[in-house]
């Protein structure tokens, strides 16, 4: 079938398959953090967990199967109570317990079905310090309930010792109403394509986008994180050499990400054809660090990147076919 010219959803061949399956990693005894330091490991977290070394993580990343039914490359997964779906997190967030650092910040995603079990669990473990919302600009619509458009990502550390830096994530907006004072700007600047101010970043996020087919981050996984989502919680909760972990890391936007960001990472995916489109995406992005939406140390709000590029402010190219 051929594809739309703009159509740029990564893809494998046969030949990237056999190549990239020989970096995959198996684990059958207990290891130690530098066997499985930036390795994509091919496994069931459930078999894996109480193999791996203690106190190694610092940066917890976790985006579970959400309480829904729905199908990933073949495994099933089916919506259940809160209970049991509360239960079901349970019985592997219990034992990772022993992996994180007494310094170590968490962030678990979910949405409206299942963030009250992944808010109970979360005051249950650790201090909760947020709930982090993301708007969904994209998504089917509804004839008999409101769209549903925005998930969530809880926010929570091991104690009250953690590193927090809002500095690198404030976001770039563009002022409506520019005030100033004796003439001059107040908390913005004036530049060739308009007015901007940086701002503190809050826990709604409206500046994310949702892969889609024109963006080279895009694969064929269906719930597939946007890198520039995943640069906002690693450069706000981790310096650089810390170690990343994700467990249910899927094509692997956590350790891209971490790659591009100076930290180390630990993927575990248990659909191999997942784990092979990360390995490729690290490979890419040894010749392309960037990251949408972040130029030049900030984050832009969505839409004004683009118009940046167009009048030539920065030097980092904009992928084609994109929108932030």
């Amino acid at each position: 079938m051929t594809r739309a010219p703009l159509n740029r959803t990564m893809m494998l061949s046969q030949e990237e398959r056999q190549l990239y399956r020989k970096e995959l990693l198996t684990i059958n005894r207990s290891v130690r953090v530098d066997e499985v330091m930036n390795r994509i490991i091919n496994q069931d977290v459930f078999d894996l967990v109480e193999l791996l070394p203690s106190k190694f993580v610092d940066l917890l990343f976790i985006d579970p199967p959400y309480n829904l039914t729905k199908t990933f490359n073949g495994r099933k997964f089916s919506q259940m109570s809160i209970c049991c779906y509360e239960e079901w997190m349970n019985s592997w967030l219990e034992k990772m317990l022993r992996l994180l650092k007494n310094t170590a910040s968490i962030y678990i995603c979910g949405d409206w079905r299942s963030s009250s079990a992944i808010h109970v669990l979360c005051e249950k473990y650790f201090v909760v310090r947020n709930r982090i919302t993301f708007e969904r600009e994209k998504g089917r619509g509804a004839k008999r309930n409101w769209k549903n458009n925005s998930e969530d990502v809880w926010f929570c550390t091991m104690s009250d010792d953690f590193y927090f830096d809002a500095e690198p994530v404030k976001l770039k907006r563009k002022v409506l109403a520019p005030y100033k004072v004796n003439g001059t700007p107040k908390d913005w600047t004036e530049e060739r394509a308009g007015n901007f101010r940086l701002t503190h970043p809050s826990n709604i996020w409206t500046d994310i986008t949702i892969p889609f087919w024109s963006m080279p981050e895009n694969t064929p996984h269906p719930t597939q994180k946007p890198e520039k989502l995943l640069a906002k919680i690693i450069l706000a909760s981790s310096k650089k050499g810390d170690t990343v972990f994700d467990p249910f890391a899927g094509v692997g936007t956590t350790p891209v990400v971490a790659k591009k960001l100076g930290r180390n990472f630990v993927m575990i995916e248990i659909d191999q054809e997942y784990c092979l489109y990360a390995v490729k995406r690290l490979h890419l992005a040894d010749r392309d660090p960037n990251i949408q939406g972040y130029s030049d140390g900030v984050f832009w709000e969505r839409n004004t990147l683009s118009d940046q590029k167009s009048k030539g402010e920065t030097s980092m190219s904009l992928f084609s076919g994109e929108k932030e």
